[in-house]
């Protein structure tokens, strides 16, 4: 039987969804606070809420009240599945009078004696964020007013649901960069290293990375990486991706080898992941440095007599690209005393508006051999600005340090060297 919600029964959920005093609760308790007053509303012994994993396409109880063993069991439902799987499939609202192994997944429904279920998607926009449901120990006929009342209610519980977790995926991405990204670069003989790392103000943490480590026999690797991608996800990947770096490079002393092995790797177990790679390898005696692009951009190299500019490496195609790579090249660059290089992502030289050419040349402009803290001070002034960043920079200088020029007076960097 189809009965209007009347305008009184619309208020009572609106004032009980949109309380004040619910702002202040934290996430859990939130749910369980709302959860507690659709039973009050509705008239029914349960009320739960199941979150949908998109990866794994399931849902998950994530909060419940009346059964709550379900969160206590991690109850998983997959979509397509029984009561709760068909209406996140179908995403409309389904009402069920017959709870039983036939007609419903978890069996804490049915072991509870519930006669009767009404359950609603809840969605953002065109996304699946989960479904609520409620269930009676009696048998009734839940109304048109009950459905849409429940709604009105999922819909809160949706965007809720929505801003947590992606709070929950930026507090964890960040994280997960701040661990894996090297808390100090110390310096290395005559070396010495600077580096820098700014999320992106349209899309927050993602999937850029710099690396330094020393290898067997006294040789330095160097590794500037981006994975496609924000959030989370990216996050997460190029944690992966750097270990798997950092153990190929004990194995293989020429980079072209290491990130063979890389796209190997992403390509067996980081299906539809792309990034892009460079990796360069110093010699024990610190005087060459070999390297090789997986589709990344050349590093740029400034000498201490002469202008700067991009170190003349032919990048092969990036990680996780699905294409045969007949085989990737390396190429070996020397190293003179007073050289600084300049690793870097994308994030760095492109802007809207503007081609990725400008910014490289400016970037080439910008770049001097001097100390690498305060050539990256420059560079981010220069590059940067006062303007936030649209997407992620990551970068990491190396220079190789010409004491005897810097302990006496002598011509400036990039100036004609003496007689």
């Amino acid at each position: 039987m189809s009965e209007e919600p009347r305008s009184d029964d619309r208020l009572r959920v609106l004032e009980a969804i949109t309380d004040s005093a619910l702002s202040h609760l934290e996430f859990d308790k939130l749910l369980i606070a709302l959860l507690e007053r659709v039973r009050a509303l509705l008239e029914v012994e349960t009320a739960t809420v199941l979150r949908h994993d998109t990866a794994a396409g399931v849902l998950t109880a994530v909060a419940s009240s009346g059964i709550e063993e379900e969160v206590f069991q991690g109850v998983r439902v997959p979509v397509g599945a029984g009561f709760a799987g068909t209406i996140a499939a179908t995403r409309r609202p389904l009402a069920l009078d017959q709870v039983g192994p036939g007609t419903v997944v978890n069996p804490l429904l049915w072991e509870r004696g519930l006669a009767t279920l009404l359950g609603v998607p809840l969605l953002a926009g065109e996304s699946l964020v989960g479904v609520l449901h409620v269930g009676s120990v009696t048998k009734r006929k839940f109304t048109e007013t009950d459905v849409e009342l429940l709604q009105m209610v999922a819909t809160r519980l949706a965007l809720a649901v929505q801003l947590e977790d992606a709070a929950a995926d930026q507090a964890a991405a960040t994280a997960l960069q701040r661990g894996l990204l090297p808390a100090h670069l110390p310096a290395i003989g005559e070396l010495d290293f600077a580096a820098r790392y700014v999320p992106g103000t349209n899309t927050g943490i993602g999937g850029d990375w710099y690396d330094q480590f020393e290898l067997p026999g006294g040789r330095i690797g160097v590794v500037i990486g981006d994975v496609a991608g924000h959030g989370l996800g990216a996050a997460v990947v190029m944690g992966r991706l750097r270990s798997a770096l950092r153990a190929y490079a004990l194995d293989y002393e020429d980079p072209a080898d290491v990130l063979t092995k890389l796209d190997r790797k992403a390509k067996h177990f980081e299906t539809g992941v792309m990034a892009t790679v460079g990796y360069g390898v110093l010699d024990p005696a610190h005087e060459r440095m070999t390297i090789s692009l997986a589709g990344h951009l050349p590093p740029v190299l400034a000498g201490p007599y002469g202008p700067a500019a991009l170190v003349a490496v032919e990048p092969d195609p990036p990680i996780g690209l699905p294409i045969a790579v007949p085989q990737r090249h390396s190429t070996t660059i020397d190293v003179p005393t007073g050289t600084l290089l300049c690793w870097y992502t994308d994030g760095l030289v492109e802007r809207r508006g503007s081609s990725i050419d400008d910014g490289l040349r400016k970037l080439v402009a910008t770049v001097t051999a001097g100390p690498p803290e305060q050539v990256c001070a420059a560079v981010m002034t220069g590059l940067v600005g006062r303007e936030p960043v649209p997407d992620d920079i990551a970068m990491i200088l190396l220079r190789r340090r010409a004491l005897a020029l810097e302990r006496a007076p002598g011509p400036s960097v990039g100036g004609t060297p003496p007689d």
